[in-house]
């Protein structure tokens, strides 16, 4: 013979479900959006103003390199954005200015991930 629940199991059950469904989700938002609200701007600017950053780029118009906003338009939606523009800044890859030349690109004076990732989050933030 078989055990049957009652109704009164069934509900506990679908309650349980219900009660680790939602534990889910904000377990899983918990891990979004705590980091895209964990943008310390003032830290991110000074790390960019330390590097020199702003010699090449501004927040909102072209120089030598594209304009931060224009960066974060082009990344913002992508999952891994953040990993792109870290990447970009530690790698001391070749990239092309605005006028056409090839220049490598000045890497960060940082290797803190904590930093890294602010500064990026920031940029993505614009």
């Amino acid at each position: 013979m078989g055990l049957e629940a009652g109704p009164a199991a069934k509900g506990v059950m679908t309650t349980r479900s219900a009660v680790s469904i939602a534990g889910a989700l904000l377990f899983a938002m918990a891990g979004v959006v705590p980091v895209q609200a964990q943008v310390d701007a003032e830290a991110a600017r000074a790390l960019a103003k330390r590097n020199d950053c702003f010699k090449c780029h501004a927040i909102d118009k072209t120089k030598k390199g594209p304009a931060y906003n224009r960066v974060a338009a082009r990344l913002r939606t992508k999952p891994d954005g953040v990993e792109v523009i870290v990447e970009h800044i530690t790698s001391g890859r070749m990239v092309q200015l605005q006028d056409g030349s090839d220049e490598k690109h000045p890497i960060i004076d940082t290797r803190d991930p904590d930093e890294l990732g602010n500064l990026a989050r920031w940029i993505l933030s614009l």
